[in-house]
């Protein structure tokens, strides 16, 4: 039975991995901006699975388990208040599953994410263009899981408040971005009065360590299509080592660097509609399982400016006819 706790945290840390470097469409993470009164939305599929983790610093199995996969649909949209302002929400829905064992399956609604944009710095430079962004970020769980079913939980139940600097240059069709980003996690309760991690704790809940997260993108950025790699690594600000054999805890300390590549194109036919795609590998972790993963998914660009001349334009006909 230990052996099977002993993928307790991992699954989720992996979504949240896979989730950062994935979504793809004017998101939180990229150096696009919606502009005033535009609004896209879509849906995005993706699926992850590892058979391996780090133990620590030492890779290894656990035939108890086999593959653990993770199919994720999500729920995406963006809404530009000024050209240089937007706001962006996401909420993803997780079915979590195992090969072998007895777990039973786990799946619902996770924590839904809202992102504030901002985009005060844009000038040219050296032929290309540098842009400054600065956004902050918050997250809340949607229902009540249960947070003691990892690798099957469908997340850590931990609310989180975010802060992100990123920095792009585009040269022509070339651009490179670099981010970092810092969270700040709550803590979570579990489903029983007392844990022990290098101490005993007679409460349910457990103060969960912070989070920085540094990016690098660049790639190919046109009106009508983008590809790019991605180079994601992110620290675990403080927690501890599963050790061998043994249960693991949502405060453990969990590492990984992610490298990753999107693809977006916009159909030209159809004013409006995108459609996304792309994959991502963990080459580097602690605690945390080797993921291999891919996704998909269609955007489409609501522009309610015209809905607003429409209406002024009415409003001003009905005055002349007065």
């Amino acid at each position: 039975m230990n052996l099977l706790k002993s993928y307790k945290p991992l699954l989720l840390l992996l979504s949240i991995v896979f989730t950062a470097t994935s979504l793809f469409a004017q998101t939180d993470q990229d150096a696009i901006m919606m502009n005033k009164n535009l609004f896209c939305t879509g849906l995005n599929y993706s699926h992850s699975s590892w058979n391996k983790y780090w133990e620590g610093t030492n890779l290894r199995d656990n035939l108890n388990i086999g593959t653990i996969s993770t199919n994720q649909i999500s729920v995406m949209g963006n809404y530009g208040i000024k050209d240089n302002l937007n706001i962006l929400f996401n909420t993803p829905f997780i079915s979590n599953k195992a090969s072998m064992g007895v777990l039973h399956p786990a799946s619902g609604i996770q924590d839904v994410s809202a992102w504030v944009k901002w985009m005060p710095i844009e000038e040219s430079l050296k032929k290309g263009t540098i842009s400054l962004y600065l956004l902050g970020g918050a997250s809340v769980p949607m229902t009540e899981y249960i947070v003691d079913y990892l690798p099957l939980s469908i997340g850590l139940k931990s609310s989180t408040i975010s802060g992100r600097i990123l920095l792009d240059y585009q040269l022509g069709r070339f651009f490179i971005t670099g981010s970092e980003t810092y969270t700040v996690r709550g803590n979570t309760k579990l489903e029983r009065n007392s844990y022990y991690t290098t101490s005993l704790f007679l409460t349910n809940e457990v103060a969960m360590p912070d989070v920085n997260t540094v990016s690098v993108r660049t790639g190919f950025r046109s009106s009508w299509l983008i590809a790019e790699a991605i180079l994601t690594d992110m620290k675990t600000l403080g927690g501890f080592d599963i050790t061998k054999n043994n249960m693991p805890f949502p405060s453990n300390k969990m590492n990984a660097t992610t490298i990753a590549a999107n693809i977006k194109y916009e159909i030209k036919k159809v004013s409006g509609l995108a459609l996304v795609g792309g994959a991502s590998h963990v080459i580097a972790g602690r605690n945390i399982g080797q993921s291999t993963g891919f996704y998909g998914g269609f955007f489409y660009i609501l522009d309610f400016s015209k809905k607003k001349e429409k209406k002024n334009a009415s409003n001003d006909s009905s005055s002349q006819n007065k």
